[in-house]
């Protein structure tokens, strides 16, 4: 996923902590999304600003370690906070201080990208991240830090671990970068953004992709590839098909899969590793564990049990 240009550039904004950088998913200049993790200490102040990439808009997960973003009206990260910060056609400012142990996830989205995946609902962002996907001016934009909530850092534990198969990880992620996204999207007052005609065009569109999904367990369609085929962008699909289903695509593909392995372990013609396959899972214990959670029984063992009820 990720292309050689932009590993060097990225690896050249962060030389002098060469082993503190690494890319999970994505590729900024091809498909406008990177998500990275950071780990590292340095014996003088870094020059953090390097990284940013003009018109685009980076939320940042500060787990660990004190930086700062902007000039005169400085931004402080400090451990546990999270922001976002936008860079015009001048570079932005930014700095990591000296001896500090710095831990954080940076989720950057180029502004291009931004306005296909938002342009559903514009109207219902924050304000302040409106004027930085759909400025009226070219200007920078650094908003105020927050605590992070414990969604927010139960996130970021599980992109450094991701849960699921590599077959499926493209999806995860993407899901995870809209999920991490979507904190910080948002009015408080969120308003009632669906008329009549809305929510039936919503309902087709989950109903879709729903078909979609139970088509190929094995090699799901990527969230783009959804929102090609039902309409509409791939962020406001997950943001109507978790409305209506109650369950991300993720979670729902997941529960698809693993009534499908249960249905082939019941039928006695497969074993446990086979029907790990036949769902798209490559580890074992990743299906075991997503097994025993959605069905309430270990694989091995589920073919002896009686009055197994699946979860709906």
């Amino acid at each position: 996923m990720i292309s050689i240009d932009e590993a060097v550039a990225e690896r050249g904004a962060w030389r002098n902590v060469p082993q503190g950088w690494r890319q999970l998913y994505g590729d900024f200049e091809r498909l406008g999304v990177s998500i990275e993790w950071h780990d590292f200490r340095t014996e003088r102040p870094l020059d953090w600003g390097r990284s940013f990439h003009p018109h685009s808009v980076e939320f940042c997960l500060n787990v660990d370690g004190r930086g700062a973003v902007g000039s005169r009206s400085q931004t402080d990260y400090v451990a546990g906070t999270a922001g976002f910060y936008a860079p015009a056609d001048q570079a932005l400012q930014a700095s990591r201080e000296a001896r500090d142990h710095h831990q954080f996830v940076t989720l950057e989205f180029s502004r291009a990208h931004l306005q296909e995946q938002l342009v559903d609902c514009e109207a219902d962002l924050d304000a302040q991240l409106r004027a930085a996907v759909f400025p009226e001016r070219e200007r920078s934009i650094v908003s105020a830090v927050q605590p992070m909530s414990l969604a927010q850092q139960n996130l970021v534990t599980s992109l450094l671990h991701p849960p699921v198969a590599k077959a499926a990880q493209s999806l995860w992620y993407q899901s995870k970068a809209l999920e991490l996204m979507a904190h910080f999207l948002f009015t408080p007052k969120d308003p009632e953004f669906f008329c009549m005609r809305q929510k039936r065009v919503a309902r087709d569109r989950v109903a879709r992709t729903k078909e979609l999904l139970a088509r190929d367990l094995a090699q799901p369609p990527t969230l783009e590839m959804l929102g090609r085929e039902v309409g509409c962008s791939p962020f406001y699909l997950s943001r109507i098909f978790s409305k209506e289903v109650g369950l991300t695509i993720p979670q729902f593909l997941r529960k698809l899969r693993m009534e499908r392995a249960a249905e082939l372990l019941r039928g006695g013609k497969h074993n446990v590793t086979e029907a790990a396959t036949e769902v798209g899972y490559a580890s074992l214990s990743h299906f075991s564990k997503a097994f025993c959670e959605t069905i309430g029984c270990c694989p091995v063992l589920y073919p002896m049990a009686k009055n197994v009820i699946i979860p709906r």
